[in-house]
C-alpha cells in the first residue's frame, strides 16, 4: 500500500502487506533507486524484486527473532541527477529514523552521492552498483554486492578472448570501445584502457566516450565502422542509449559482422527485445552482477507470477536479495538497530537461503565491503532471451560466438 500526504509529498512512497500489530513493530528498510528519467526501468526493476522478497518474508512470518515483526519498504526516487538521488538520501534518513538499513542506487554515480549521507547516518547500505570507488572510500556501512567494474572488466577480457579463439580457431587482435562517462562504466572502460587490452594482446581501436543521455548515435557508430574490430565493447548504463547505438550498428550493416561484448545491466532489459528486436541483439553478450540461472528455479516461478515480467534480470534479483540480506542481518542481529545490523552484516558467510541462491559465490565481505570471491556472471542474447553462460555451474545455455 502507498501511503499519501507528508511522505508521497517528499519523495517518498511507503510499501507495506499490513499494518503493524500493537505487539511487533515493523521493521523498515529504505531503497533508493531511480524511477523517473533514464535509468528508471532500471529502477523499477530492482524495486519489483525487492517488493518480491518484502512479500515472501512476511508470508513466511516475518522476522521470527523480534516476534514476527514484518518488513516494510520505505522507496525514495533518485531521478536522473546526482543532486536529486543525494536530496532523495537526505529526506530518507530524516524522515525515516527507524530504518534499518537500504539498498541502491542503481547507477554508480547515484550511489557515490547516496552513500555519502547514509554513511554518515551509520545506516548498513548495500548496493549493485559497479565502481571501485564506492568501496574505496573506507566506509563501515556499504556492501557491494557485484564485483566491481574492474574486476568484471579484468575477467571478462580474456573470457570474451578465450570464445573467440575456440570458436574461429583464431586470436582476435582488435578492439572498440563505446563507454558512457558514468561512475561504474568509466572504471570499467578505465581497466580496458589502462592494460586489460595489451595484457591480452588487444589493440584499442576505437576508445570512444559520451554522456548520458545519448542525442545521436552516429559519429559514434562511423568510427567502428572506419576501424571495423574484430569485437566492441560497449559500456551504456541505460536503455534509450543501448537502443540508439544497436539502431545504429544495424543502419551501417554492422550488427552480424562485428561481435558486441557489454557491461550494463540494462543491456538485459525486456524493453530491448521490444525496441531493438531479437535480431538485433542476437549473440550479446554481456557481463552483470548476477542474472537467471540454475538454483532459482522457484524465485523466478514467484516473481514472474508476481510481475508478469518475461524473465529476472540482475536488477529484479539484486533487489530481492537485498532485502533478504537485510531480513537475515535484523534476524541474527535480534533488534531493529541499525549499527548491531551492520556489524551482523559483516559476519555474514552464507552458501544458501534465498539470498545466497540469488548471487552466485556465496555472500561474504571483506575487509572494504566487498563481497568475496563474487564470480564472473555472463549472459548472452539467444532466441530472443538473455540467457546465463558463466559461471559455468549455474549457467542455462553455452555460449556462441559470431564466426567472421
Amino acid at each position: 500500500a502507498c501511503l499519501t500526504g507528508v511522505a508521497l509529498a517528499a519523495g517518498l512512497t511507503l510499501a507495506a502487506d499490513g499494518p503493524a500489530t500493537a505487539q511487533t513493530k515493523d521493521v523498515k528498510a529504505g531503497l533508493i533507486v531511480p524511477l523517473s528519467g533514464p535509468w528508471a526501468r532500471s529502477g523499477e526493476l530492482v524495486r519489483s524484486g525487492a517488493e518480491t522478497a518484502i512479500e515472501e518474508i512476511n508470508e513466511k512470518g516475518g522476522i521470527k527473532s523480534l516476534g514476527g515483526a514484518k518488513m516494510q519498504l520505505v522507496t525514495g526516487d533518485a531521478g536522473d541527477s546526482i543532486e536529486k538521488a543525494k536530496n532523495a538520501a537526505q529526506r530518507m534518513v530524516s524522515q525515516e529514523p527507524d530504518l534499518i538499513g537500504g539498498a541502491g542506487s542503481w547507477l554508480s554515480s547515484f550511489t557515490l552521492a547516496v552513500t555519502e549521507v547514509t554513511e554518515r547516518a551509520n545506516l548498513p547500505w548495500f548496493t549493485l552498483s559497479y565502481s571501485d570507488q564506492i568501496t574505496d572510500r573506507g566506509f563501515r556501512y556499504v556492501f557491494q554486492l557485484s564485483p566491481t567494474a574492474s574486476r568484471q572488466s579484468e575477467l571478462t577480457i580474456p573470457t570474451i578472448v578465450a570464445f573467440a579463439e575456440k570458436a574461429s580457431g583464431k586470436r582476435p587482435k582488435t578492439v572498440g570501445m563505446i563507454s558512457d562517462n558514468t561512475a561504474g562504466a568509466a572504471s570499467f572502460a578505465k581497466t580496458v584502457r589502462e592494460g586489460g587490452a595489451d595484457k591480452n594482446g588487444l589493440k584499442l581501436v576505437v576508445d570512444e566516450v559520451f554522456t548520458p543521455p545519448l542525442s545521436d548515435a552516429t559519429a559514434l557508430i562511423q568510427r567502428v565502422r572506419s576501424t571495423r574490430p574484430e569485437f566492441l565493447m560497449v559500456i551504456p548504463s541505460n536503455v534509450p542509449d543501448n537502443k540508439l547505438l544497436f539502431e545504429k550498428m544495424n543502419e551501417f550493416r554492422l550488427r552480424g559482422s562485428v561481435p558486441v561484448v557489454g557491461n550494463s545491466g540494462s543491456l538485459g532489459a525486456p524493453e530491448l527485445l521490444r525496441t531493438v528486436g531479437k535480431e538485433l541483439l542476437e549473440g550479446l553478450i554481456v557481463s552483470v552482477g548476477t542474472w537467471s540461472m540454475k538454483g532459482q528455479e522457484e524465485i523466478i516461478a514467484r516473481y514472474k507470477k508476481r510481475t508478469n515480467e518475461p524473465w529476472m534480470t540482475q536488477d529484479a534479483l539484486m533487489g530481492y536479495a537485498e532485502m533478504w540480506l537485510l531480513k537475515e542481518a535484523v534476524e541474527r542481529a535480534g533488534v531493529a538497530d541499525r549499527v548491531k545490523v551492520a556489524e551482523e552484516i559483516r559476519k555474514f558467510d552464507l552458501k544458501d537461503g534465498p539470498a545466497a541462491l540469488s548471487l552466485p559465490g556465496g555472500i561474504k565481505f571483506d575487509e572494504k565491503g566487498r563481497r568475496a570471491d563474487a564470480p564472473l556472471v555472463l549472459i548472452q542474447w539467444q532466441n530472443g532471451e538473455p540467457k546465463t553462460i558463466a559461471p559455468a555451474d549455474r549457467a542455462t545455455t553455452e555460449a556462441v560466438w559470431a564466426k567472421q
